[in-house]
């Protein structure tokens, strides 16, 4: 009979990174408290799990200025679990950090030494201004090169800081978190905004600089994104990177709080209970927020403090680190056949834009490697499914550094190169990338198909086989040893390759 594994056993499986040890972070809001663990700490984070307990530790504060005994009690009971699960999961470290309700509380003390005792770690309360730290390194690390000003809308308080060559600067903190609000306005969304409009004045921002864009952080915010992408008929439902045009998310957010609640909004059955009486106050807060800072977008971001936390612990080789290429490679090493053959697949691609003088900016080139890196993860499917899985597990999947467009094209790079040019399997998703995005995703899906047929995704061929041209012609040049590959399949998905790319024929050349 199978016995269920003790907690001295080790619990990692082959479908872990080698050696691997979990990091986690249980972050203490004024709203919930939630345990992540990640299968490592590096620059990209994996979340191996990820649970959290509405405790509404921020709900009276305003008024007592105490946490609640009753909430109190919720959420402890709540970390006895997360501390169990952390022994099971072989946790290396877990960093507890504290925010909002924690920091204001007169009985702050009492709390910070019973949450001590049962997560058997120490509780890092933030500051304001550490909060609003640690929230912009968190989006530093999801979407590397944002420039703007980030907020991060907690139950108890609001915060801001300014981001610019992926340092932060300018932090700041308002009683304006979702909770607060509700409390201060009496339950009222509409007099939410003249109390955001009013404790605004005078913040970072409230500049004259016009058309900047500002990154939202919150389980609210994210609640809103969503309830935003089901309203417009979004193909990609995922939060992380999701951008909005600032005046489009006004009228949205309006509509929202002119509501008064979501009771009747549609969509709004997919917005947690916890969450649902509390997304009009964050659309309150947002709306004002992006017309006093005369924002020209919002990008949403579901990394935050709990990662910014991390991030700002690497060292600085690792933090230059990509996360998107390092995601990808770790893929690779977990589904894929060869991770050498990754490595050969983009010395070949990268040898045909040569060889054709297929300009390449470095964003094309580092998706053209990533695409690489992730085009053989689906090899387990069945075979006339491999296409739509993989599709779903790169558009749908946990990998950060990538926006929507590119993850539109890495998805229509897997589709054909599994089910051919025809294939519909990413079609949904087409629209969100320019049609210069989809062609190139074609005509490096349609090369990938070349690649397959001569090394079954093993290593050590690609690097001998090379493309030249001839006129209107396309060459594939093979060394005589490798003459056997010449075969019908070859020359039917060099056709195909050549077709794409435009060049009138194409042949093999044995040499």
């Amino acid at each position: 009979m199978t016995q269920f594994w003790g907690v001295d056993a080790d619990p990692t499986a082959q479908g872990r990174i080698k050696g691997a040890r979990p990091v986690a972070v249980l972050d203490i809001g004024s709203n919930s408290v939630r345990l992540v663990v990640y299968e490592r700490h590096a620059r990209a984070l994996t979340p191996l799990y990820n649970e959290k307990s509405a405790c509404a530790l921020g709900r009276g504060m305003a008024q007592t200025g105490r946490l609640a005994e009753s909430n109190m009690a919720i959420a402890l009971e709540a970390m006895k679990r997360f501390a169990l699960v952390a022994r099971m999961m072989r946790v290396g470290k877990v960093y507890v950090l504290a925010t909002s309700a924690v920091r204001d509380a007169a009985n702050r003390a009492e709390f910070v030494s019973a949450v001590e005792a049962v997560m058997e770690a120490p509780v890092r309360v933030l500051s304001g201004e550490e909060e609003a730290h640690y929230a912009a390194l968190g989006v530093v690390a999801g979407i590397p090169g944002f420039a703007g000003v980030v907020g991060d809308l907690g139950g108890g308080s609001l915060e801001f800081s300014d981001i610019a060559n992926g340092l932060d600067t300018n932090g700041e903190s308002f009683e304006l978190g979702v909770i607060r609000l509700q409390d201060d306005a009496d339950g009222s969304p509409k007099k939410a905004a003249a109390l955001v409009r009013e404790r605004l004045v005078g913040s970072i921002i409230d500049g004259d600089e016009q058309g900047g864009q500002f990154a939202a952080i919150g389980g609210t915010w994210r609640s809103l994104a969503k309830l935003h992408q089901g309203h417009c008929d979004y193909p990609l439902h995922m939060v992380q990177d999701y951008v909005v045009q600032a005046d489009e998310m006004i009228r949205f957010c309006d509509d929202i709080v002119a509501a008064d609640s979501l009771k009747n909004y549609p969509g709004s059955g997919n917005v947690s209970n916890s969450r649902r009486e509390l997304v009009p106050f964050g659309a309150a807060a947002l709306s004002e927020l992006l017309k006093v800072g005369k924002f020209g977008s919002v990008v949403f971001s579901a990394l935050g403090v709990r990662e910014g936390y991390l991030y700002g612990k690497l060292d600085d080789r690792e933090r230059a680190i990509d996360p998107l290429i390092q995601g990808a490679e770790e893929l690779s090493i977990l589904r894929s056949r060869s991770p050498a053959h990754a490595n050969d697949l983009i010395e070949f691609t990268s040898q045909y834009f040569d060889c054709a003088h297929v300009a390449e900016t470095p964003q094309e080139m580092r998706l053209r490697i990533v695409a690489c890196l992730l085009a053989d993860i689906g090899w387990r499917s069945h075979p006339d499914y491999r296409g739509p899985q993989s599709v779903d597990a790169v558009a749908y999947g946990s990998l950060t550094g990538v926006d929507h467009p590119g993850r539109s094209f890495l998805a229509q790079v897997m589709a054909i190169r599994y089910d051919g040019l025809k294939s519909k399997a990413a079609q949904a998703l087409t629209p969100l990338g320019a049609p210069e995005l989809t062609a190139r995703a074609r005509l490096i899906g349609a090369l990938m198909r070349v690649a397959y047929p001569m090394t079954a995704a093993m290593p050590g061929i690609l690097p001998r086989a090379h493309f030249s041209t001839e006129g209107k012609s396309l060459l594939l040049n093979l060394p005589s040893d490798f003459a056997f590959l010449n075969g019908d399949h070859l020359r039917n998905r060099l056709r195909q390759f050549a077709e794409e790319a435009g060049f009138a024929e194409s042949r093999v050349v044995v040499s």
